[in-house]
């Protein structure tokens, strides 16, 4: 049976993650959530006391970190990270990292390593037009802003409090106008993803769907 590469795009708050992890699972694959990378990266700047606009201290330091994710936890050089990265705040470092054209450079080649063997779900803003183009499946999750906004305020485990759900629209437009228009690689849809539209759709439906599309691939 082929070994795919497949990759999962899209905005905050989709339902990438719960996909990919899920997708992962039933096929026995790997599971790589590339933002939790730059939030990492991002979490290690503040923890060393780098700014997040000084490039050539960022490169330098993520070429250096040992990121590894590993049954849903997230570490970088050994400590976990994976509550801290779930935070408003650290949204916002992650953006501004992921803004820097070689801090992109190095997570991208880590990326591709990761991914080269196939057998890999590999989730975030990128992965179907820059990290791996030439990916076998190529899915792009969308929903609208108020339901988004509405899974991330019930989200506790990324917020840490139950949040007003007008802040959390907010934040998430703000996300999306960011990510969308920055200079490299912004998100947007490849021309040869599927585009799925969760806002009314539970998450088993997803599941189903994505894996019926991925059975003939399975068995070329």
């Amino acid at each position: 049976m082929k070994k795919l590469i497949i990759a999962i795009d899209g905005p905050s708050g989709a339902g990438k993650g719960t996909l990919a992890r899920t997708l992962a699972a039933r096929l026995g694959y790997l599971h790589v959530d590339t933002g939790a990378m730059y939030r990492s990266v991002a979490w290690k700047a503040a923890h060393d006391g780098l700014p997040l606009d000084d490039e050539d201290a960022i490169v330098a330091m993520a070429a250096r970190a040992v990121l590894e994710q590993s049954g849903g936890v997230i570490t970088i050089d050994g400590i976990d990270v994976t509550r801290a990265i779930r935070t408003p705040a650290a949204d916002q470092a992650a953006a501004a990292v992921a803004r820097l054209p070689r801090v992109r450079e190095v997570l991208v080649a880590r990326q591709r390593a990761l991914g080269a063997n196939g057998a890999v779900v590999m989730e975030g803003r990128d992965i179907g037009t820059v990290v791996f183009p030439d990916a076998d499946m190529k899915i792009y999750l969308d929903a609208s802003a108020e339901e988004r906004a509405r899974r991330r305020a019930s989200d506790t485990a990324h917020t840490g409090v139950q949040n007003s759900l007008a802040l959390v629209q907010s934040e998430l437009v703000a996300r999306d106008q960011t990510d969308s228009t920055r200079a490299v690689a912004p998100l947007t849809l490849a021309t040869d993803a599927v585009y799925i539209d969760t806002t009314d759709m539970p998450i088993e439906v997803v599941v189903h769907h994505v894996l019926m599309l991925l059975t003939d691939k399975l068995l070329d």
